[in-house]
């Protein structure tokens, strides 16, 4: 009799994924277009060969499926928000459209990591404050529990000449770079946030970038948080940054210290 496969851990990843509308015009005629798009399958990838089961949520699918109970997020190890506004999380379809009262999923990840759950966020256009200040997530329950806290401005860093992360000294002790050497390859911009007195900055911008931080580790109650304020994938996060082995590295390492699986 086959002996039974154990069950590998699993991790929520929220959000990554846009639509785009186009009109074109071409003299007396024009048309539009519209094209979707997924941001995170490299770093679904990554997870995976590092020994975990990914669901991939993406935005137009989060206000109505993202967890509404402690059970449905006591399922995951981590659950990871990369370019999701708040507003998904908080306007479910039972409140934006019916006008019935819904659990407050930020307040029931704050919950779940306290109880022992990881729970990272990845920065971009609608991560931390993002574009305009319309991520909203200062002064929220995902505030309390990340190891940074944010400005209540747009925070976006746009660093088109690109730079090359800064690895602290307590970022070369710490399991998550665990194995890496040299430079990393360019990144091209980040939110820009403050790391909290209890977090522990593993990398950061360059001093003439502002030394802000990049990867911020953290604890709340019983679970671990991470930051890492740059994007995993264009534009911030270029190509050759996702072609580098130390892609697949950085986040697989990431999320079996996140998810306690070390």
């Amino acid at each position: 009799m086959a002996a039974k496969r154990k069950a590998r851990p699993r991790i929520l990843l929220a959000g990554e994924s846009w639509a785009t509308s186009a009109y074109h015009v071409k003299g007396w005629d024009q048309f539009s277009s519209a094209t979707y798009h997924l941001g995170g399958e490299d770093f679904v990838r990554a997870l995976e060969a590092h020994g975990f089961d990914v669901d991939y949520l993406p935005n137009h699918l989060a206000a109505a499926e993202f967890p509404s109970t402690a059970a449905a997020l006591a399922s995951y190890r981590a659950v990871v928000l990369s370019d999701i506004g708040s507003n998904t999380l908080l306007l479910p379809p039972d409140v934006w459209l019916h006008g019935k009262p819904s659990p407050n999923r930020l307040k029931l990840l704050r919950d779940y990591v306290a109880g022992g759950g990881g729970f990272m966020m990845v920065g971009g256009y609608l991560s931390f404050q993002g574009i305009n200040g319309s991520a909203r997530y200062a002064r929220t329950p995902i505030e309390e529990v990340l190891p940074v806290t944010m400005r209540e401005t747009d925070d976006r860093l746009e660093i088109p000449e690109g730079y090359v992360a800064d690895v602290t000294a307590n970022g070369r002790r710490h399991p998550i770079l665990s194995g890496f050497k040299g430079k990393w390859p360019l990144l091209l911009g980040a939110n820009e946030v403050t790391a909290k007195a209890t977090g522990t900055v593993l990398a950061r911008l360059p001093a003439d970038c502002g030394g802000h931080p990049l990867l911020v580790a953290g604890t709340f109650g019983k679970g671990r948080t991470l930051a890492w304020t740059s994007d995993i994938g264009p534009h911030w996060l270029p190509r050759r940054f996702v072609d580098w082995p130390g892609y697949a590295r950085l986040f697989g390492q990431a999320a079996i210290w996140l998810a306690q699986t070390d």
